[in-house]
């Protein structure tokens, strides 16, 4: 009777020990679970977040391509920025740069031709980055850069005007310069030439050249 008796209780304590062991496997089961669940919420996030800033950031690159007339950032080579310089040899009075993009063209003609210097951008990304640079080129008092449409700005005010343009949009910038450029007006066409006004000189070759007009 002693020996069933202590069987019995031996079985009652391994129920015991199973039934325990049962709810700590259940418990870090749920745990792990959890764990799992947090950690996907915290990855939806981050890459929630992380979709927002991209396209806060891209957006301004992106929606020039969706205008009627695309002007995108292409960067000038250093050629087509000398061959520029050349073109405003010994010229004066105000520049603007119509789709000025990282501002290397208005900080290079405040630099070299001692002009003050005006940028025209849609993006305000590289609105910010050409102040600063113009601020580490120390010409920040001779140049500013505002984000602005090219196509609402009127032109009277500017002596030299300097466009990195595409080919469709060359015929409606001639139409505008024919209503707003001043008499001893200059203009600097970069890539594409304007599509009926005749040159008055060009510097460079193939996609470096810069056509230099005067008004007809």
């Amino acid at each position: 009777m002693q020996q069933e008796k202590k069987t019995s209780e031996l079985c009652e304590i391994c129920s015991e020990i199973r039934g325990e062991n049962v709810i700590i496997r259940e418990k870090n089961h749920q745990e792990q679970n959890n764990r799992k669940n947090n950690i996907g919420l915290a990855l939806v996030g981050i890459t929630g977040g992380a979709a927002v800033v991209l396209s806060v950031i891209a957006a301004p690159f992106v929606t020039p391509a969706l205008r009627k007339v695309c002007l995108p950032y292409v960067p000038a080579t250093t050629e087509q920025v000398n061959n520029v310089l050349r073109a405003l040899r010994g010229r004066s009075g105000r520049l603007v740069d119509l789709g000025s993009g990282d501002g290397r063209i208005v900080v290079a003609a405040a630099q070299e031709a001692r002009l003050e210097s005006v940028g025209v951008e849609l993006n305000p990304w590289l609105v910010w980055y050409s102040r600063w640079k113009a601020w580490r080129s120390g010409v920040s008092s001779s140049t500013s850069f505002i984000t602005h449409d090219l196509w609402k700005l009127n032109l009277h005010n500017y002596k030299n005007i300097v466009i990195f343009g595409v080919e469709e949009m060359m015929p409606q910038l001639e139409r505008k310069l024919v209503q707003e450029l001043s008499a001893d007006g200059l203009v600097v066409a970069c890539r594409f030439p304007l599509p009926t006004w005749q040159p008055i000189a060009s510097f460079g070759i193939g996609i470096d050249t810069v056509w230099l007009y005067q008004r007809p």
